[in-house]
């Protein structure tokens, strides 16, 4: 893929990533509102050169108190200085890029958060620069096994086609970059992350690229739809806006993207509705021995394989 058709194939990316949040949007509010009675809000945002953002939030829910499903095509001079660490030789070239970034914060302390994104970008650099990134994420607030195996044997099987080395490589990674090293805790229970995806040439991995996004729903719905009617009170409720100020301190101190959105002007707006509406910090929280809340961090918030679980 060189020259000219490297823009089109943006296009293309841009194109398959607003179908992609149409779909999660369609299911989300059927899950919330099957009469159609809350829906997904947000408007289509023009930039310059013609860049598009098209943020959409749905807060206030019964079973979502927020979810934020942002779609974004951007253009410009140079990119942002976050990725110009490893590729320093594409300062000062023009750039354009689309990206899908998806966060559900459940109401019920049960049902855990998710996340995923998808991103590309082409450089105007020589032959044309290209890559690939993305990934997803669990972040329960109780842990449940049967949850954690259900997530990671649906991103396995979107990898598999694939490779078999693709899903060990990114879960690994997931791990070492969703991590809170201040704390020496892990956000949530994984997933997957991968960067600097180009190699095997650009349909090989925008294969990729709609694999695993087509697989989130797949992944997710099903342990939201199973956790949603679970009882609950003041102390699960205490606990899930403890374990989600982590949540915003990931997000605030070491995301990528966050630094991203903020040295491409994002609007601030868009950029912090990924965080949950509502969060605590205790001092020196210290869980109760044998606890489900102690039982979180001491079974899921350690990297594992789940390998072994997964071919049961």
């Amino acid at each position: 893929m060189v020259g000219e058709p490297a823009i089109d194939a943006a296009a293309e990316v841009a194109g398959y990533l607003r179908e992609l949040q149409q779909r999660i949007c369609t299911v989300l509010e059927a899950l919330e509102s099957p009469d159609g009675g809350v829906r997904f809000a947000g408007a289509e945002l023009v930039g310059e050169r013609g860049g598009t953002a098209w943020p959409r939030v749905l807060e206030g829910g019964a079973v979502i108190e927020r979810a934020a499903v942002s779609f974004s095509s951007s253009a410009g001079e140079t990119l942002p200085g976050s990725l110009l660490d490893r590729r320093p030789e594409l300062r000062g070239r023009p750039y354009r890029s689309a990206s899908l970034s998806v966060i559900v914060h459940p109401r019920n302390p049960y049902a855990p958060a998710s996340h995923h994104n998808s991103r590309f970008f082409w450089v105007d650099h020589r032959d044309g620069a290209w890559w690939f990134g993305g990934g997803a994420d669990l972040t329960p607030i109780y842990g449940f096994a049967e949850d954690a195996v259900h997530w990671h044997r649906t991103l396995r099987a979107a990898c598999a086609p694939f490779g078999d080395d693709l899903y060990p490589r990114w879960k690994r990674r997931c791990d070492e970059y969703y991590t809170l090293p201040h704390r020496n805790e892990a956000r949530g229970i994984g997933g997957l992350f991968f960067d600097r995806l180009e190699g095997g040439g650009f349909e090989r991995c925008f294969a990729i690229a709609r694999s695993l996004g087509d697989a989130y729903l797949p992944a997710y719905l099903p342990i939201l739809e199973s956790r949603i009617a679970t009882p609950w009170g003041a102390r699960e409720r205490d606990f899930q806006l403890h374990r989600r100020g982590r949540y915003v301190e990931f997000n605030l101190l070491l995301d990528r993207g966050t630094r991203y959105g903020l040295e491409a002007g994002v609007r601030a707006d868009s950029l912090l509705a990924s965080l949950p509406p509502l969060a605590s910090w205790r001092f020196d929280y210290q869980a109760e021995p044998g606890s489900p809340e102690a039982r979180l961090v001491e079974e899921f918030l350690t990297p594992r394989d789940w390998r072994g679980d997964l071919d049961r």
